[in-house]
């Protein structure tokens, strides 16, 4: 159901798969920012790099989903 009212919306399995490897980027560049702060500032941007890096795997199986979800609406259609 989650999938269909995206698909619906216009989103595309690519479009997640391309903000999964985003986010990949955006994690690294919190890290490497979260190394150049003073201390006491440090593990706030630690955990923010981190709470960034759990959005990839998700994004990326809602993605194969949104795609499973294209090929059985093509199926159909046949």
């Amino acid at each position: 159901m989650f999938t269909r009212k995206l698909n619906s919306a216009g989103l595309r399995g690519w479009h997640l798969h391309i903000a999964s490897l985003s986010s990949v980027g955006l994690c690294v560049a919190l890290w490497i920012r979260a190394k150049t702060v003073d201390q006491e500032e440090r593990g706030n941007a630690e955990r923010r790099a981190l709470f960034v890096g759990l959005w990839p795997p998700t994004l990326y199986l809602i993605g194969d989903s949104l795609e499973r979800e294209e090929h059985r609406r093509r199926r159909l259609l046949r």
